[in-house]
C-alpha cells in the first residue's frame, strides 16, 4: 500500500464545490486499505486465536452448554422475572460464561477481537472526520463518549431541526 499519509488529489487542492469523487481511485485505495488490514498483526492475532478457540474441545463443549443455557433463560424471560426458574437460569448462563472466560484461548480471542474492532473504529472515525466532524460514525461501544447531535448530548444546532 502506498504511504498512509498520501492524500487524494482533490484533498490536496481543496474541495471543489459539487465536484464528483473519483470513485475508481476511492475504491482502489479502499481495497489497498483492506489488504493492509488483512495482512496486519491485528488480523493475524485475531485469526490465530479464533482458530485456537474452534479447535479446543473444551471450548466447543462449553459453547454448546452456553447456547442451551441462553435458550433456557430466553424461555424463562418470555414470562418475565417472576418465572420460577428465571434467577436459576440467569445464574447458569453467567456460570457457563464465566467458565468459558477462564480458558486462555477464549480470553486471548476476545482481546484480539477487541483490538481489531478498535482499529477498525479508529479507521472509520479518521475517514469520516476527514470529510466532516459532524458525520456519525458507527461504534460498538454501548456507552458512547461523544456528545452532540444524535448522541444524547447538547449541540450548537438551532431548535429548527438539524445540524448542517
Amino acid at each position: 500500500m502506498a504511504s498512509t499519509m498520501q492524500t487524494l488529489p482533490a484533498a490536496e487542492q481543496g474541495v471543489m464545490e459539487n465536484a464528483p469523487a473519483d470513485m475508481a481511485l476511492l475504491l482502489s485505495r479502499a481495497f489497498e486499505l483492506g489488504d493492509s488490514l488483512k495482512h496486519s498483526a491485528y488480523a493475524a492475532e485475531y485469526i490465530y486465536w479464533k482458530d485456537q478457540v474452534h479447535q479446543d474441545a473444551e471450548v466447543q463443549s462449553l459453547t454448546k452448554q452456553f447456547a442451551k443455557a441462553k435458550e433456557k433463560f430466553a424461555e424463562c424471560e418470555r414470562f418475565g422475572r417472576f418465572h420460577p426458574d428465571y434467577n436459576a437460569a440467569l445464574d447458569h448462563v453467567y456460570a457457563v460464561e464465566g467458565r468459558l472466560d477462564q480458558i486462555e484461548s477464549v480470553r486471548k480471542y476476545k482481546a484480539a477481537e477487541a483490538s481489531l474492532d478498535e482499529l477498525l473504529n479508529d479507521i472509520s472515525r479518521t475517514l469520516a472526520y476527514a470529510v466532516s466532524h459532524t458525520i456519525k460514525v458507527p461504534d460498538n461501544d454501548p456507552n458512547p463518549k461523544a456528545s452532540g447531535c444524535g448522541n444524547g448530548g447538547s449541540c450548537s444546532c438551532s431548535s429548527g431541526g438539524g445540524c448542517g
